[in-house]
């Protein structure tokens, strides 16, 4: 081998992230690699990098800057990056994905270092499969990709939006150890309706309304066809869909491939979690609740769905389970008297008297559970917390719109405002509180719990499709890892640096719902639970 050859190889390492050690690198592997004069003389262990890496991280002034400075950290060594972020989860956790990342990706065009995923364009349309094929990995298991409509809680970001299915696909590598060369993060830019981001000269995307209509659906059709012939084990993800699409798109394709919205599904498991957790607080049975939704979206009909589902489970007819789910709307109660409802939500009108506002809603219905699901700030008001402490002994309050800037209440708030006796989650993390002389720890209903698992137990079992059952299954799996010492504490998840675990169990829970399917195309292994924990990626070298 030529010493020019010898040079180039040792500097396309360095510049390789999947393959970079750095510093870590050995003398003989420094030798043999062409990497000799390349690297400081010190040959420094990976432990000692990451004590470099969290001394840098804290000097940084603010959340922004320690977003960027860990995407760069990713960008040059992904082995590190990850093994950082795992075991300091609860630390990174907020910065590599909500609240932070909602903040990058109003940010992006103005943070912007290196390219990360794939974007199709609609001008890209009839070379799709084409352009997909500049992906150097040719064994990609997971998708994330969204058109960046409804980003968050924050609306249409266009092409910033990318933020997400990277910082999604972080997630499934840190949670349940998704190899990096296996995940891809798509946006689909198919022009905004943003008049700030077409104003920026910054911005990166298309400078064009969004496609709609037939050209918008093709455009989609043949990016799913073109994704399953390049990559036909893979598992697709939306993420981020307007409502207008997310369902449909779901319905469209979830027979056809294997496919799921998170914020439908993923969100639905966490929470029906998160419910079945509270009421080993509350006491009583899933089928004595009367829960009430703020917010009539995508995240709200799909926790309604699976909750109807279990409460079917638990013995109720379809009818009777209906009943005991409620919508609040931006026109007050859904009931059956309005004339101006979408057909999805005609399904939960039920005949009560109107109510024009959520407070009004509460005396009508008299819930026992009150999720927040609207993008609304502030929505939960200290009288809406406290009519629900007046009705209930342990008022189970969660506000679940992302990032925290969109949350109905605080953790602080729910607490104060019910004598502490609310059981409180929120969609991003809120800290610890002190009530009289007592520490409660809100949880923090995060898709994290879900997807990573669920995606690690479809992709080790090469499972054709993803079923309500599995997310059933994901559901239940992630209430059990739930400790009595963690509900002491007022918290219905497990904490976060147990993430890994969860994943694994709720992978082998939903692998086992692809063998009774009939859906998985591997053979059943053995001893289902290792053979899943080999496949997943440790980040040390």
């Amino acid at each position: 081998m030529s010493h020019d050859h010898m040079t180039r190889r040792g500097v396309e390492l360095l510049h390789d992230p999947l393959r970079n050690k750095g510093t870590a690198f050995t003398e003989e592997e420094r030798a043999r690699l062409g990497l000799t004069g390349l690297l400081p003389p010190q040959v420094i262990p990976q432990e000692v990098q990451m004590a470099r890496v969290l001394e840098n991280f804290h000097r940084k002034p603010n959340d922004l800057e320690r977003y960027i400075f860990l995407t760069s950290l990713q960008d040059r060594n992904e082995s590190l990056f990850y093994r950082v972020v795992t075991e300091n989860m609860e630390l990174m956790m907020p910065i590599i994905y909500t609240p932070t990342v909602g903040q990058a990706c109003k940010e992006y065009a103005h943070i912007y270092r290196n390219p990360r995923g794939m974007y199709l364009a609609a001008d890209h349309r009839g070379s799709i499969g084409a352009i997909l094929d500049n992906w150097p990995y040719d064994d990609v298991r997971v998708i994330v990709v969204t058109d960046g409509e409804r980003i968050l809680g924050l609306g249409d970001l266009g092409a910033n939006g990318m933020g997400i299915p990277v910082g999604k696909l972080s997630l499934y590598s840190a949670c349940a150890g998704i190899h990096p060369a296996r995940t891809l993060p798509i946006t689909l830019d198919v022009g905004t309706n943003n008049a700030e981001l077409i104003a920026d000269p910054l911005y990166p995307g298309l400078k064009q309304p969004r496609l709609r209509g037939e050209d918008y659906d093709a455009f989609i059709d043949e990016f799913v066809e073109a994704v399953q012939r390049r990559f036909p084990r893979v598992l697709l993800q939306f993420e981020d869909f307007a409502n207008q699409n997310a369902f449909r798109l779901l319905h469209s394709y979830r027979d056809r491939i294997c496919t799921f919205n998170d914020d439908i599904q993923g969100t639905a498991a966490v929470a029906l979690s998160g419910v079945l957790s509270a009421l080993r607080i509350s006491g009583g049975t899933l089928t004595d609740q009367r829960i009430l939704f703020l917010g009539a979206g995508e995240a709200g009909l799909g926790i309604a769905e699976l909750l109807v589902a279990a409460l079917q489970m638990d013995g109720l007819s379809h009818e009777a389970a209906l009943r005991r789910c409620w919508f609040v709307d931006s026109r007050g109660l859904v009931v059956g008297s309005r004339t101006d409802l979408s057909a999805h939500k005609q399904v939960y009108a039920h005949d009560a008297a109107s109510a024009p506002n959520l407070l009004e809603a509460i005396d009508v219905v008299r819930p026992t559970v009150l999720l927040g699901v609207s993008g609304q700030p502030g929505a939960f008001t200290e009288a809406v917390v406290r009519r629900m402490a007046d009705l209930n002994d342990r008022p189970v309050v969660f506000a679940l719109s992302n990032p925290t800037s969109k949350a109905e209440c605080t953790a602080a708030q729910a607490y104060s405002w019910s004598d502490g006796r609310a059981v409180f989650a929120g969609g991003s993390p809120f800290a610890p509180v002190e009530h009289e002389g007592r520490a409660l720890v809100p949880g923090q209903g995060n898709n994290a719990y879900i997807f990573p698992g669920l995606g690690l137990g479809v992709v080790a079992v090469e499972a054709a499709h993803v079923t309500d059952e599995m997310f059933m299954a994901a559901a239940h799996t992630l209430a059990a890892q739930v400790s009595d010492q963690d509900l002491d504490s007022g918290s219905v998840y497990p904490p976060l640096r147990e993430i890994r675990n969860v994943s694994l169990a709720i992978a082998v829970a939903v692998a086992e719902v692809a063998y009774a399917q009939g859906l998985a195309r591997v053979p059943r292994p053995g001893d289902l639970a290792a053979y899943i924990r080999s496949q997943m990626f440790d980040p040390v070298y």
